[in-house]
């Protein structure tokens, strides 16, 4: 049995990291965690509760790092790890530098990030150049990613493996009409339609100050229409705000965060996701979970979506930064039944083939050995 330790950085709650813990083959592997974070979170909760070995290293700043690589190097070479899997900037700064430190030989690195650094933080290039060189593999989430690994900083291809973001797609198909009345309730969504949704990080290059002005046209159109932005909250509040002051107070409503996003997906008629360009998703889980809960979609192509959409097929595709063309594939999604239909069956075929939790599992379990 191989000893894993997955290290991880500000990071409270992880679905994917209790899948991963509840699907991989324990008669293989046997998992650690060390979490670097400075409060006790959802994810240290589970790991009690299942009883698996664990330690939280205090981690608040970069001027952490040197102690919390003195201190993961401790628990690493104590319980006999032989391989570290490392998510995250800081996770990959300490866990990394802290495995070649004790001469772990297997060190895998995900990269969750494209171009960010490259755009809008160049000093961290210098720290993914770090993470580069001493990880014996690298994790590539989509195929932009592995584009940026050796385009950008010219990564060896040979170090870079593509693995997707694994689903459990079938709990976006088991819904419970009671979960999504009670949310509906909540939200205030009684005689609202249709129902436009996005759950996006309120920053700059996700795109929500497209989609709102977009919104601000429909109205004109259905005038009972609702537009829900979830996961409200990022460093561009301020002009997310000043735009929304534009629309009707009870036309849109602001969600900082929702833990049934399988029933939350189920009361939009229509979803947005616009991100600003090709490379400003890594991935885009979004763009699966829409997909996977049957709801029509109009995206721009970012991240996954440029492997996965086929426009007027399972997704209408806006151009980047273009408010009237959301607004004019709104339109065409809402008049026409034929479409929209058509896009919410092949959006969940679509993804049902090649981004099941039990793929990514696998492709793991192979890196692993």
């Amino acid at each position: 049995m191989k000893n894993i330790c997955y290290i991880l950085s500000g990071i409270d709650t992880a679905l994917a990291f209790e899948w991963i813990n509840e699907q991989i083959d324990k008669c293989r592997f046997n998992l650690h965690f060390v979490l670097l974070h400075s409060r006790k979170g959802g994810l240290e909760e589970y790991l009690e509760k299942q009883q698996i070995p664990f330690k939280r290293i205090h981690f608040a700043s970069k001027e952490d790092i040197p102690i919390a690589i003195f201190k993961t190097a401790s628990y690493l070479k104590n319980n006999k790890i032989e391989l570290v899997h490392c998510h995250l900037l800081d996770a990959g700064l300490v866990g990394i530098s802290a495995a070649k430190i004790v001469g772990i030989g297997t060190r895998i690195y995900t990269r969750h990030y494209s171009t960010y650094h490259h755009m809008y933080h160049t000093k961290g290039v210098w720290y993914d150049r770090i993470i580069n060189k001493l990880s014996t593999k690298i994790v590539a989430v989509s195929e932009v990613v592995k584009e940026v690994l050796v385009k950008y900083e010219k990564v060896n291809p040979e170090k870079i493996t593509v693995i997707h973001h694994g689903f459990p797609l079938e709990k976006f198909l088991e819904i419970d009409e009671n979960k999504v009345n009670w949310l509906k309730l909540q939200y205030h969504l009684k005689g609202k339609k249709p129902v436009i949704g996005v759950i996006a990080r309120q920053t700059k290059w996700k795109g929500i100050q497209y989609i709102i002005p977009a919104f601000e046209r429909l109205l004109v159109d259905y005038p009972t229409a609702h537009l829900i932005l979830a996961n409200a909250k990022g460093d561009y509040q301020k002009q997310i705000s000043q735009l929304l002051a534009n629309l009707p107070e009870r036309s849109f409503t602001q969600i900082g965060f929702e833990e049934d996003l399988f029933s939350l997906y189920q009361c939009f008629d229509l979803f947005v996701h616009a991100p600003v360009n090709y490379h400003a998703e890594a991935f885009g889980q979004v763009y699966i979970e829409a997909m996977a809960a049957g709801i029509p979609s109009i995206f721009t192509l970012s991240g996954i979506a440029s492997e996965l959409v086929n426009g007027d097929e399972n997704a209408l595709v806006a151009d980047y930064e273009n408010s009237d063309s959301i607004y004019s594939n709104m339109k065409l999604l809402l008049e026409n039944t034929e479409l929209y239909q058509r896009i919410s069956i092949n959006s969940k075929e679509a993804v049902s083939k090649r981004f099941k939790l039990e793929t990514m599992i696998n492709k793991l379990m192979k890196l692993y050995e």
